[in-house]
C-alpha cells in the first residue's frame, strides 16, 4: 500500500511516503512548537517530490488525530482531508498514543507498555498496552500519579513526551519501570504502518482531544472595554 502519513499533533511537523513493500520512500521531520500551518504543505510537497510518487498514485493517507496539540491536530487533519478529497483517496486517523507505543510492541520483559504525552499542569494523556499490542483501556487524561496507579506494579515501559515523569512517579511507588523513549513526536514510520492497517470505517480522521481547550472565549464573545 502506497501511503502518505502526516503528523502535526505534537511539537513537530512530520510526513513520510511508504511504498508497497512497507519501506519509506521519503520522510521529513521538522521540530517546532508553532508554525505548523505554514510548514506542513511545503514539507509534504518536498516529501512527495523526493519519493517521486504523485498524490494520484497514493492508496491512502494517514493522519495523527491526537491526543496532543489542539491547533496542530486540526491543521494536520484539515490538510489530510483536503489532499484526500482532491486525490480521491481514503483518509484514516491514527492515535498518537498508539504510534508512541508501536515501536515497543513485542519487547521482552515488558509487562505493560504505556504511552504518555505531557498534557501540562501535572497531567498526561496515557494509554497502556500489552506486549502483544492489545489496549488495556481507552486513552485518558489524568494526573501523573493517578495514571501510574492504573497501570499496575509493572514491569512498566514508558514512551512519549511524558515518559520520564511517569517513570519517576512509578519508581516513587516502588514499581519496576523503564523509559524506553522520550520523544516529542512518534516515529512517522509507525504512523504510516498503523495507518496501513487501519480500517477506514472505524478509524475516521476526526480530532481526538480528550480534554477541553485551555483557551476560553470572552463572555458573550465580547472583549471587555475599559474607560
Amino acid at each position: 500500500m502506497k501511503l502518505l502519513a502526516i503528523d502535526t499533533s505534537q511539537a513537530a511537523v512530520c510526513a513520510c511516503i511508504m511504498g508497497d513493500d512497507g519501506a519509506l520512500l521519503a520522510y521529513e521531520v521538522l521540530p517546532m512548537v508553532r508554525g505548523h500551518s505554514e510548514a506542513l504543505l511545503p514539507l509534504v510537497q518536498r516529501v512527495v517530490k523526493t519519493a517521486a510518487l504523485p498524490f494520484a498514485q497514493l492508496d491512502r493517507i494517514a493522519v495523527v488525530v491526537g491526543p496532543g496539540s489542539f491547533t496542530g491536530i486540526r491543521i494536520g487533519i484539515a490538510a489530510a482531508r483536503a489532499i484526500g478529497l482532491a486525490a480521491g483517496i481514503p483518509v484514516v486517523g491514527v492515535s498518537s498514543l498508539a504510534a508512541f507505543a508501536a515501536p515497543l510492541i513485542g519487547r521482552e520483559g515488558a509487562g505493560v507498555i504505556a504511552a504518555a504525552v505531557d498534557a501540562k499542569h501535572g497531567h498526561v494523556y496515557v494509554q497502556g498496552f500489552t506486549v502483544k499490542g492489545q489496549p488495556l483501556a481507552a486513552p485518558r487524561i489524568a494526573k501523573v500519579r493517578d495514571a501510574v496507579r492504573t497501570l499496575g506494579a509493572g514491569p512498566l515501559v514508558f514512551s512519549g513526551s511524558g515518559a520520564t515523569m511517569m517513570a519517576i512517579e512509578a519508581w516513587s511507588l516502588g514499581a519496576q519501570a523503564e523509559v524506553a523513549g522520550e520523544t516529542v513526536n512518534p516515529d512517522i514510520a509507525y504512523v504510516a504502518r498503523l495507518g496501513s492497517l487501519a480500517d477506514p470505517a472505524s478509524a475516521p480522521p476526526r480530532p481526538y482531544y480528550l480534554k477541553a481547550p485551555d483557551a476560553k472565549p470572552q463572555a458573550n464573545g465580547a472583549i471587555p472595554r475599559t474607560a
